[in-house]
């Protein structure tokens, strides 16, 4: 998931949602392709629970939940939704959806606890994991796998660091890969080794204020880490992808690439080509950091170099190599976006620690406009033009086919509904129907290739630094009993899917 630093304030009052729904546009009902796939998405720590049950390792999420005073609302995910037990019953219920495919991710410490190439491997762990795929498939419903979703062992941060020591995490990180290709990859088709690495780079290594927590005033250097752990990500990604592509994908015919976040940014007054310049490279520093090296086999973009210096690591000439022989590998681009922000040029000289490209964003544009209306997230507004604008960005630069594999956004003032009124979320609905005709109008009017699109999320969870206050699924959680509710918008997805695909335009 996408975050913000989630606090109380950030939360929409139920009685503004509702002024705000009426102002969401009409949704069209355009077509999509009939091979166009749909599906729901979750990650390990959000709803596995049974933190340390069978063997299952800490991972830095485990640690950063536990801290005295809490950074996640008093809140944890040794529970969560229990989906570790509870695994049939959800895909029961992702089948009664009629979804075609369930993104989820592995957890390193459930089979590996210790994390390293070295250590231990927990058959307990494996074993939960083949179960949950061979029941995917029983239900006809297609695996799609995350290798990596923040959760890092604890093991190798204590040893020395995780991302932070490139060498011995790429290695780490490539056996850990290759134990996931070696048990399920016979019958995983689609794997995704980082989720998010922005995410992990600047909010666990700069604010801060995910796990592990690091910034200049809790022991890190905001300055340097972000870039050093971004450039980690990157590698270690790039020898898994050839791990796969020499020893496994021709036999088991499956593929591999990552998935990137951003939102879109307008520039914050169009007239200005200050501001142009501005929404550009701050699209180059939250998609381009990553997105250049892996899919064009290049250095990372030419504003990240003038503005960052030698704060931003370089690629040897042996790495260069190995981006560009890897490169074509990725053959797709896996997104995750919610929403767009506007970005203005700043004045004054940047911040030392600077992470943005000296670019301010936020909901708001010289002439007082907003990107669009505001969801149950101060940060996350409605604004589907943007989301097809991001794609086209996207498909003119990498030219790789794009698979949404996030998109979605909690109600306004959801968290305090009744379970009533929480099932009938029709601002959602509204929300998935504006954004699912982007993806049609990206596909028929712009030419883009888009493959799918996977809901966040397939139910209510433990929102990272927010606890369980934001709920983003479409299926409702009593967090105190477990019990799981179909909300409206699995219905209409169900319905609009089958209705989109049967009148495709090809």
């Amino acid at each position: 998931m996408n975050v913000n630093m989630f606090k109380a304030a950030d939360y929409v009052p139920q009685d503004a949602g509702l002024s705000y729904q009426n102002t969401l546009p009409a949704v069209e009902e355009l077509p999509l392709p009939r091979d166009f796939t749909w599906g729901t998405a979750t990650a390990a720590y959000q709803v596995e629970g049974a933190a340390f049950q069978d063997g299952k390792g800490k991972s830095i999420w485990d640690t950063f939940t536990h801290l005295d005073p809490s950074r996640t609302n008093g809140e944890n995910g040794d529970i969560a939704c229990d989906h570790y037990n509870r695994m049939v019953e959800d895909v029961k219920l992702m089948a009664s959806y009629g979804v075609d495919v369930y993104r989820f991710s592995i957890a390193w410490t459930r089979i590996i606890p210790l994390g390293g190439r070295d250590d231990p491997i927990n058959e307990n762990g494996i074993a939960f994991y083949n179960k949950l795929i061979d029941c995917l498939l029983e239900h006809h419903i297609e695996p799609v796998v995350t290798i990596y979703h923040w959760d890092v062992p604890q093991g190798i941060y204590d040893r020395y660091g995780a991302f932070l020591n490139t060498v011995e995490f790429q290695a780490d990180f490539e056996h850990y890969a290759r134990l996931c290709f070696s048990r399920f990859g016979d019958r995983v088709k689609r794997w995704i080794t980082f989720n998010e690495p922005y995410i992990i780079s600047i909010f666990g290594h700069h604010s801060g204020v995910l796990a592990p927590g690091r910034n200049s005033t809790t022991g890190g250097d905001s300055r340097i880490e972000p870039w050093r752990v971004g450039h980690t990500i990157i590698l270690a990604h790039t020898s898994a992808v050839q791990t796969y592509a020499t020893d496994f994908q021709p036999t088991q015919k499956g593929d591999i690439s990552i998935v990137l976040n951003g939102h879109f940014y307008e520039p914050w007054d169009a007239a200005s080509e200050e501001h142009r310049l501005a929404a550009q490279r701050r699209l180059e520093f939250y998609i381009g950091w990553f997105g250049d090296p892996i899919f064009l086999g290049k250095d990372y973009p030419a504003p990240m170099r003038a503005r960052l210096g030698s704060r931003l690591p370089g690629f040897t000439l042996e790495e260069l190599d190995l981006l560009r022989r890897s490169a074509p590998i990725n053959s797709f681009y896996g997104m995750n976006h919610y929403t767009t922000k506007y970005a203005r040029a700043l004045p004054d000289p940047p911040a030392d620690d600077d992470c943005t490209g000296n670019v301010e964003e936020g909901p708001t544009n010289s002439e007082g406009k907003t990107t669009g209306p505001l969801s149950g997230m101060s940060w996350l507004r409605v604004t589907p033009a943007g989301f097809r604008k991001l794609m086209n960005w996207v498909w003119d630069r990498y030219g790789r086919p794009i698979v949404v594999t996030e998109n979605g956004c909690p109600c306004p003032g959801e968290s305090q509904m009744t379970k009533e009124q929480a099932l009938d979320d029709q601002f959602r609905i509204r929300y998935f129907g504006l954004y699912l005709d982007a993806i049609s109008r990206a596909i028929y009017d712009d030419g883009v290739k888009v493959e799918g699109y996977y809901v966040w999320s397939l139910m209510d969870n433990f929102e990272w630094s927010a606890g369980y206050g934001p709920r983003y699924g479409i299926t409702h959680v009593d967090f105190t009993t477990l019990v799981r509710t179909p909300k409206q918008s699995a219905k209409y997805l169900q319905s609009s899917f089958k209705n989109r695909r049967a009148t495709n335009r090809r």
